[in-house]
């Protein structure tokens, strides 16, 4: 049985990574519960404490395609390399210089809206077409793919 997933970042700045994330991929932060007008709006009749109000966040694909990307605070930062990572394709369909090509333009833009650019690695045929591995601005790693 197929099921749907949801990828989870703990983080240290719910709102900042998803915002990030957001635009990276082309998603929408993910709008209030019926009825209400704001995510505040939501939390105060529910109770949450101001202090709270970004222990989390969440992205939708506007299309509804592809998975969701729920964003939790957490009290400890990060210490290691990710064992999993998000590969964003910014060049599908494209090799050579004009797939490295628009992968730099990719990661330009990313920098600009905070990422870091951490490796390049360049295509090696016929197996590897090259990818820019990044951070984001909490350092979680990502190609560039």
């Amino acid at each position: 049985m197929a099921r749907d997933v949801q990828i989870t970042f703990d983080c240290a700045d719910p709102e900042a990574l998803a915002t990030f994330w957001a635009d990276a991929l082309g998603y929408e932060l993910q709008g209030p519960p019926p009825g209400f007008a704001s995510w505040e709006q939501a939390l105060d009749a529910f109770g949450v404490p101001r202090e709270r109000h970004n222990d989390a966040h969440a992205v939708v694909d506007p299309a509804g395609n592809r998975p969701r990307l729920f964003f939790q605070r957490v009290p400890e930062g990060k210490t290691v390399k990710n064992r999993v990572h998000l590969d964003v394709r910014a060049a599908p369909g494209l090799a050579g210089e004009e797939r490295m090509a628009a992968l730099e333009k990719e990661a330009e833009r990313l920098v600009g809206r905070g990422a870091t650019r951490l490796e390049r690695h360049e295509p090696a045929p016929p197996m590897a077409g090259g990818h820019i591995v990044m951070a984001d601005p909490e350092g979680n790693e990502f190609c560039l793919d």
